[in-house]
């Protein structure tokens, strides 16, 4: 209150205040009268404690009182409602308005309302009208949830629960073979980590598919980009059996000369790349790609031409050309198909196909490239023979693991085979493949999570690399199978989430102990490393560089890289 009344007297000169303890017009007769009527006022004003106040101040000693009767409209002064208040010229400044419900129309009371409030007047004479109304308001929603009758209702409803209990239901276990896809989905409840298809698996049609893209429609640049395939296939064929360089340095050297231009980064597929591979033409730069839903991306680096095929509905898990006719390139989908694409005859043909499982990667068994081995994620493998007539396979067996991941053939002892999964890597004989019951000929141990992919050198087959989920790169002695050892464990951010394609380690053909593999640091990069665990080199170019490369490939004769990522992006470092 006193800073309130400082303010009063910073705002009123001295003399005027002199004079406003004086009334000047009104007979002191009023006077005496407004000060009874402001008495009582505040002492109706004690007795409505809930009520909310408020203060005015009037000009010229001017004190405004409206009563909670008044509810006559009229021409107000400057700044204050249009009410009918009476005014009495009194020396103090302030006033209390209380604020009362507002009424209907004019402020007329109709003759039922001013029954009940004389009614609850006389029952609580020592209530305000404001608490009056509350309690008549209280009283008419108890008279109408009562009219409602709500106890009965719920009274009824519980007699209703009780007389018919609950059936319990059981589930019986699903032996029909119509239910196998089901039992696939149910049994891999980490499937949203290992990226497998939980919707029903849809497949394109059996049969051969015609080599049409998707995203061309001129024949004539179909047919250039398909003589381009084929002369490029001419060349002498790609073989295994290559000199691998031993100049470390000179190969380290090869490295730091590749760069990333502008016209080297392209979309090739449409969507996140699954897989990648390099067509082993020394004149030609071909680099092929798989996305998540199946589409097939082939790009032509120098021409910067790409044409995408519609050849499956799931992730193409796995591309690879020929090793002794690179005018075929093979694709494998999680819908449960294989296709070879053959650029001689314009199609893509049908080589597996199967309805009961989801496939996720495949190797060729022989060195011609004829015999397939192909993993399921159900932790079954199979051989297939494209010899043959049909979709089927030849052989099958279960392994001891709870999914393959990744499977991968001995570059010389081309009867192992190498599976990856679960948080387990082992060695196969596939010689001694059985339906049932195979244990492996030695396990890689030491494998704390998920395993994303195991690859054995390519020329020697004396190592194997694995990148697991436990943030490890691992790289294993295997000159001798029964014996296997760990050599080097390097620590590696493998930690992709959920939106981008896992890391894959995979070798350099050209280099024995070198492999590539995709990063997390920034900025983005493609790392190599050699199997000692020292990085040889990173890949990095930060004006055409911006996303995550998952995906990687050498190419198996010349110094390039190729990296995939999450955009259906290509990004191609060559010198």
């Amino acid at each position: 209150m006193s800073g309130k009344r400082n303010l009063w007297k910073s705002s009123v000169p001295k003399r005027e205040r002199s004079m406003m303890g004086k009334p000047q017009h009104a007979h002191p007769s009023a006077e005496s009268e407004g000060r009874s009527i402001i008495s009582a006022f505040f002492i109706e004003q004690r007795k409505c404690q809930p009520q909310k106040r408020q203060l005015y101040q009037f000009p010229r000693n001017a004190v405004k009182i409206r009563r909670l009767s008044d509810g006559l409209e009229t021409v107000s002064a400057e700044g204050f409602p249009s009410r009918q208040i009476p005014t009495i010229q009194l020396s103090p400044l302030k006033c209390i308005r209380t604020w009362a419900s507002p009424r209907k129309g004019n402020g007329a009371t109709t003759k039922s309302e001013s029954e009940d409030s004389d009614t609850d007047q006389d029952r609580f004479p020592h209530l305000c009208a404001y608490e009056r109304k509350r309690l008549k308001n209280i009283k008419e929603n108890r008279q109408f949830f009562a009219a409602l009758n709500l106890n009965e209702t719920a009274a009824s409803l519980r007699r209703i629960t009780t007389d018919h209990p609950r059936r319990i239901t059981r589930w019986m276990p699903l032996t029909c073979a119509e239910d196998k896809e089901e039992q696939f989905k149910t049994s891999f409840s980490f499937s949203a980590y290992l990226e497998v298809p939980l919707q029903k698996l849809s497949m394109k049609p059996p049969g051969p598919l015609q080599m049409i893209p998707s995203n061309h429609e001129e024949e004539n640049m179909t047919q250039e980009f398909l003589c381009t395939w084929r002369a490029a296939s001419q060349d002498q064929a790609y073989s295994n059996k290559q000199v691998v360089s031993s100049d470390f340095q000179r190969y380290a050297g090869d490295l730091k000369r590749m760069r990333l231009q502008q016209g080297s980064v392209t979309k090739v597929v449409k969507n996140r790349i699954f897989s990648l591979a390099f067509h082993p033409s020394e004149n030609r730069t071909l680099v092929a790609a798989g996305d998540k839903w199946g589409q097939v991306g082939v790009w032509d680096v120098g021409q910067s031409n790409v044409f995408m095929f519609e050849l499956h509905s799931q992730p193409v898990g796995s591309l690879s050309f020929s090793p002794m006719n690179t005018a075929h390139l093979l694709s494998l989908s999680y819908d449960g198909t294989i296709r070879c694409g053959d650029v001689t005859r314009a199609i893509f043909d049908e080589v597996y196909r199967t309805q009961e499982a989801s496939l996720s990667s495949f190797d060729f068994l022989s060195e011609d490239g004829s015999t397939l081995i192909v993993g399921h994620w159900d932790a079954n493998v199979v051989v297939v023979d494209r010899r043959t007539p049909g979709t089927s396979h030849e052989l099958w067996g279960q392994i001891a693991s709870k999914s393959v991941r990744t499977v991968h053939v001995h570059p010389v002892l081309r009867h192992y085979i190498l599976t990856a999964g679960a948080g387990s890597v082992s060695v196969y004989d596939v010689r001694h493949l059985k339906p049932r019951g195979n244990k492996p000929v030695s396990s890689l141990n030491g494998h704390t999570k998920s395993v994303a992919s195991a690859y054995f050198s390519p020329t020697t087959g004396n190592r194997v690399v694995t990148t697991c989920a436990d943030d490890r790169l691992r790289v294993y002695d295997t000159s001798c199978l029964s014996s296997s050892s760990i050599l080097t464990t390097l620590q590696h951010n493998n930690n992709t989430g959920r939106w981008l394609t896992r890391f894959q380690a995979k070798w350099d053909p050209k280099q024995e102990d070198c492999f590539v593999v995709g990063s997390m640091a920034r900025p983005r990069r493609i790392e190599v490393f050699h199997e000692s665990g020292q990085l040889v080199h990173a890949f990095c170019e930060e004006e055409y560089l911006c996303s995550v490369c998952s995906i990687n490939a050498m190419h198996p004769t010349r110094p390039i890289v190729a990296g995939g990522n999450s955009s259906g992006r290509v990004h191609v470092f060559m010198n």
